[in-house]
């Protein structure tokens, strides 16, 4: 790791960044700075991560060529959001604490434009605009962009997604021609190459790490659940993290408004960030995001684009999005700056597709992982407490005063009662909550043939077993018939509505697989249904019905594929069934 000095930073911007805490220069300003601080350097297209140091990589080099003594726009500086904005801004006059007369303005809309052309008409040297206020100006005739040597780009593929290639355009019109650009993005979809090719002259390109792939510091699993359980799914995992500080994404906003209002009535601290808030709203919840105040922030991609918020533990994606690229931004806002992060996403079976071509696209494998279990929750939630407890500080002084009445009040207890009842105070409501706590289903995924060995024999999961293991007081029935003949919960109780005789049969829990379902009745009631539903008919298919073994591979008799499930030449289950009565007799 090179330090700034060695890249060519300057003595006073050297001073700043190391009272920021920055020890050395990260990838992707060892690459950028140097070139851009060379005496004949040219256009830049350079390919990195949110969190990466992209700011200090354009940044540095930026203010270091600034002329202070010059009182006119010297750099313009384009960021796809207000957020951005100010962070970039911010950032800039950190950097800059130690250069005499270089001012730096953000120019963005939602705030009064009247105090921003004052500003304007005092005189900054770098600006830092979103391109819809820019345009206002600009048209306002209050800012001259006629000085501007440097142009940047900041996120670009964000700013192509929110519409803003008209506006791009027409600012760059604006600017000289024989202006030096530069353009930073998280991944470089054709739009971005077409804007290189038209108004960049002989760039370069660097890439730190791979074209559009995911952060290196930034794990990613998933859970595949039924759609119905995934939030119960969300706030498993939010339970089993109990430092968690996570965004967690929704694809539109009356999800994300829905999902943040279900966790604040559930007693997590949490809020809704979208599109239909005003601006003062937004930056209330974007506060107290920051100052964890809260810590799950419930977002949709528009209203969460150019969030820049420190130690992320998660990004939660409720909702895969359709463009893999959105993914990567959303992945990109955890693990930054060197640190490890987590992207998670709850799917259902039918977004599997979809998640193997973001694989694909960002170059890494997701790790499959199990909804956590009410008592592995519980455990790390105690644990938690425990360590919390371990080492909180204590006021000596302050707490000398107490200590004696509440040891008197509190001495006939033994430290283990003690440490009992401490717990329970605050755990009561979670093992309350985790006592009746519903059962989540675990969707199964068919292992592909690659997967598998040649020859090698499947055995059944744990998680396929207990899927044939019925709930108290009922039993199990497999039935030959699922999703993919068309077979649906409404179908089963037509059928036994009108194929069992006596009394009404009352229906449990409910499985439909594609090729076979599974479905819980009364153990009084279990042999009859069997019995009336085998040899009857569902659109042209015979029907086989049975009392579920746990142990038996269904999937492979459902699919008429062997013969260690059926001893019998055939392949079909009601003649198999109808053989084996004839051999009884």
């Amino acid at each position: 790791m090179k330090t700034f000095e060695e890249l060519g930073v300057s003595q006073p911007l050297c001073r700043a960044v190391r009272e920021l805490g920055f020890e050395g220069a990260m990838p992707v300003q060892e690459k950028v700075i140097p070139h851009l601080l060379s005496a004949d350097y040219g256009d830049v297209v350079a390919l990195a991560q949110t969190g990466t140091g992209k700011t200090a990589a354009f940044g540095l080099p930026v203010i270091q060529r600034i002329n202070p003594a010059d009182n006119q726009p010297q750099a313009l500086i384009l960021s796809p959001t207000r957020e951005l904005c100010l962070q970039i801004a911010g950032d800039l006059a950190d950097f800059s604490k130690y250069v005499d007369r270089l001012r730096v303005l953000p120019v963005y809309g939602g705030s009064s434009i009247e105090s921003q052309i004052r500003a304007l008409r005092e005189g900054v040297q770098i600006i830092v605009a979103t391109p819809g206020r820019l345009i206002d100006l600009i048209n306002r005739g209050v800012v001259d962009l006629s000085g501007v040597h440097t142009v940047i780009l900041d996120e670009a593929d964000e700013m192509l997604n929110m519409g803003f290639l008209d506006s791009i355009n027409a600012i760059l019109e604006k600017v000289p021609d024989d202006r030096k650009m530069l353009m930073f993005s998280a991944t470089m979809p054709p739009e971005i190459a077409k804007i290189a090719k038209r108004y960049m002259h002989d760039y370069e390109e660097f890439v730190i790490g791979t074209r559009n792939e995911g952060a290196a510091s930034v794990h990613h699993v998933y859970y595949m659940v039924n759609a119905r359980d995934k939030y119960l799914a969300l706030k498993r995992i939010a339970d089993d993290n109990p430092n968690i500080y996570a965004i967690i994404f929704c694809r539109t906003r009356r999800d994300t408004q829905e999902i943040a209002d279900k966790l604040i009535q559930d007693g997590y601290n949490a809020d809704a960030l979208h599109g239909d808030l005003s601006q003062q709203q937004r930056d209330i919840v974007m506060k107290k995001f920051r100052d964890r105040v809260i810590t799950l922030l419930v977002a949709t991609d528009v209203a969460a684009r150019g969030l820049d918020v420190d130690d992320l533990t998660h990004v939660i994606n409720f909702g895969l999005p359709d463009d893999s690229a959105v993914y990567t931004h959303r992945s990109g806002r955890t693990g930054r700056a060197g640190k490890t992060g987590v992207s998670v996403a709850i799917i259902h079976s039918r977004e599997k597709g979809k998640l193997r071509e973001i694989e694909k696209k960002i170059g890494k494998k997701f790790e499959r992982r199990d909804v956590p279990t009410p008592e592995h929750i519980i455990e790390k939630q105690l644990y938690s407490l425990a360590d919390r407890i371990e080492r909180v500080q204590v006021n000596e002084e302050e707490m000398n005063r107490y200590t004696p009445g509440v040891i008197r009040k509190l001495g006939w207890l033994s430290s283990e009662d003690l440490i009992k009842r401490i717990l329970s105070l605050e755990f009561n409501r979670l093992l309350d909550y985790y006592k009746d706590a519903p059962k989540i289903d675990f969707i199964d995924e068919k292992p592909s043939k690659k997967d598998r060995k040649e020859g090698e024999s499947r055995h059944l999961t744990d998680k396929e077993k207990d899927r044939r293991t019925a709930e108290r007081g009922m039993e199990r029935l497999y039935i030959n018939v699922g999703k993919r003949d068309g077979f649906y919960a409404g179908n089963l109780i037509e059928m036994l509505n009108k194929n069992v005789p006596g009394q009404r049969v009352d229906v449990g829990r409910i499985d439909l697989l594609p090729a076979y379902s599974l479905f819980d009745v009364k153990k009084k009631d279990a042999r009859r249904v069997a019995q009336a539903l085998t040899g009857g008919d569902f659109l042209g298919k015979r029907l086989y019905c049975e009392i579920a073994d746990p142990d038996k591979d269904y999937a492979k008799a459902a699919g008429r594929k062997s013969r260690d499930t059926f001893a019998d030449d055939t392949t079909d289950p009601y003649e198999m069934f109808k053989k084996r009565a004839k051999r009884k007799k």
